[in-house]
């Protein structure tokens, strides 16, 4: 069963959001003829390189890896993890 909460949007919000649910929907894309529209996941699933994870440091506005032999390709998809709390 959904819990329910309290509406706690600005007047201005709740304005914004009916003016946004009345626009129309936007059209399907225009696809070839015999080709079947994908799901995100699969377009995400074909590319190439995935992003991968790094423990590291923020200093000075700038990340460091905490290893120092990791050596990344350019353009590369990079998550940085950092060890600890604030």
């Amino acid at each position: 069963m959904a819990t329910t909460s309290p509406d706690e949007r600005t007047e201005q919000r709740k304005k914004q959001d009916e003016v946004i649910a009345s626009e129309p929907q936007l059209a399907p894309p225009d696809l070839p003829r015999g080709v079947a529209a994908l799901p995100v996941e699969e377009h995400l699933r074909k590319r190439r390189r995935r992003p991968q994870a790094f423990l590291g440091v923020v200093e000075n506005g700038l990340i460091r890896l905490i290893d120092p032999e990791v050596r990344l390709p350019d353009r590369s998809s990079v998550i940085i993890v950092t060890p600890g709390g604030p």
